[in-house]
């Protein structure tokens, strides 16, 4: 006699656990600026602006053009058409490789140039010249390779941004800590180089992360937000995020951006 065969209609699909979700995001690929892991997982809101389709209507216009810190290139290549000659940035050698396969086919360059390290071009070289999240921006040096007339266009991370997560891991941060980057000091400090300042808007955007991978892989991707993390590091912490966001929801962030452009005078 055969036992009857089980009956599996109304089993349950598998619920991930702490540990399936932190060996996944602990072995998802990091490099450029590619988000898309994250679909279903966490949510990002965006800036009213919609900075890559500003920026791709203006290197379209433009004689050269000027991308800093252009990660993998990502961003600079949803543009449908470039500057008669364009040229991109990154320091992180693997950004480097990434971005070069991407931009090369495409007729631009990529040079390989530390983000601290000054521009590796002429005066004058460029009429445009943009980036998106920048690591710091270099203003003297953005001013230098800007033509008369020529224009920086971007979209910063502004102050305390995601400083819910920071602080989750970290605790509480000084007030003052990324200062360097509102956007009043970042007038000042573009017009202490030349530039003069025409457009400068700020928004507050709401991040939902709805599992710890998301959390994790956050993490390991921007890498100053925690410095040095590691899950071994902190798997306390995150074993009781974890917890929470089961019980409570989606862990709940906001980053803060800013669109700047800025003018070089005309001669």
């Amino acid at each position: 006699m055969t036992a009857p065969e089980a009956d599996h209609s109304h089993r349950t699909p598998h619920t991930p656990t702490f540990e399936d979700l932190v060996a996944e995001a602990e072995t998802a690929p990091t490099e450029g600026w590619d988000f898309s892991w994250f679909e279903g997982r966490a949510t990002e809101e965006r800036p009213s602006w919609g900075y890559a389709r500003s920026m791709a209507a203006r290197i379209a216009r433009a004689s050269a053009a000027l991308d800093v810190q252009t990660g993998g290139g990502e961003v600079l290549a949803s543009a449908p058409a470039f500057a008669p000659l364009t040229v991109a940035t990154e320091g992180w050698p693997p950004n480097v490789a990434k971005a070069t396969a991407l931009l090369h086919p495409r007729g631009v360059a990529v040079v390989a140039s530390p983000e601290d390290a000054p521009l590796p071009f002429a005066d004058e070289s460029f009429d445009l010249v943009t980036s998106r999240h920048p690591v710091s921006p270099q203003w003297a040096e953005i001013a230098r390779v800007l033509s008369p007339g020529g224009t920086y266009f971007a979209q910063h991370v502004g102050p305390r941004s995601v400083f819910e997560v920071v602080e989750y891991f970290l605790g509480p941060q000084p007030e003052g800590q990324s200062g360097d980057r509102h956007p009043d000091r970042e007038r000042a400090d573009a017009e202490a180089a030349g530039l003069e300042v025409v457009d400068l808007r700020a928004e507050r955007l709401r991040i939902e992360f709805f599992d710890i991978g998301a959390v994790v892989h956050f993490l390991r991707k921007v890498v100053w937000m925690v410095p040095g993390f590691t899950v071994d590091a902190y798997r306390p912490r995150l074993l009781a995020l974890h917890e929470r966001i089961e019980a409570e929801g989606p862990f709940v962030a906001h980053s803060t951006r800013h669109l700047i452009e800025a003018r070089r005078p005309g001669r």
